[in-house]
């Protein structure tokens, strides 16, 4: 899954984008400004926005506001030092999704992001299912057919993204953009061997089954539904 991170105080930005690359293996885009995040938000696809509050240039509220002014319906996490019922309702009102008042603990912002980002994909539920698959994104484990399959943190990261967009076509480049901060080079060689390794991990210990990613010739890979043509 991909992040916007929007925080001016460095220190706290570089703690945040460690751990949320190091714990559930996000990638992180950080801005420092109000500005820099709205430019980042319209040249990019994020699965969620954890934003301050207070920033410089143009602060969080109203970066909210211009988010939701162009029907952008990423989820939102705010991060504040406010309190008070009032200034919170004014936060949900504008559409943030959540709220964390500083300090907080990491742990607590990382399970609320995972939450988000289910709930962004129409699945609360931390369990993920595609034909024989089973995805638990709170264990951050995969089975098939009930047996454990060991995937490296990328492997997992492609299956749990294509299972998120069931039916759709998902580019290479699409991939890389949301696994991979916003500098990465763009090689799709790198997919190939990854989603390669992945299908080898599904597919090895069940040869009778369905291949459970397709590959679109040109286009980009599919989860396999099951369905007849």
């Amino acid at each position: 899954m991909r992040v916007l991170l929007v925080e001016d105080e460095v220190r706290l930005a570089d703690n945040l984008a460690a751990a949320l690359r190091d714990g559930p293996g996000f990638a992180v885009d950080w801005a420092e400004d109000g500005e820099a995040g709205d430019e980042f938000a319209r040249g990019g696809v994020y699965d969620l926005v954890i934003l301050d509050l207070m920033l410089p240039r143009l602060d969080g509220l109203g970066l909210l506001r211009r988010l939701r002014a162009r029907k952008d319906v990423t989820p939102v996490l705010i991060l504040t030092a406010k309190e008070g019922k009032a200034a919170i309702v004014e936060l949900l009102n504008a559409g943030a999704d959540d709220y964390l008042a500083k300090p907080f603990d990491l742990g607590e912002l990382i399970a609320r992001a995972k939450a988000l980002i289910r709930r962004g994909k129409g699945a609360a539920h931390p369990m993920l299912a595609a034909l024989d698959v089973e995805l638990n994104t709170l264990e951050q484990t995969v089975r098939r057919a009930g047996a454990l399959v060991d995937l490296s943190p990328t492997e997992y990261r492609i299956l749990e993204y294509l299972i998120h967009h069931p039916r759709k076509i998902v580019s290479k480049r699409e991939l890389l953009e949301h696994l991979y901060d916003y500098n990465w080079e763009h090689h799709s060689n790198v997919i190939e061997a990854h989603v390669s390794n992945l299908r080898k991990k599904l597919d090895g210990a069940h040869p009778d089954a369905e291949p459970v990613i397709e590959t679109m010739r040109g286009r980009g890979y599919r989860l396999a539904t099951g369905e007849t043509q």
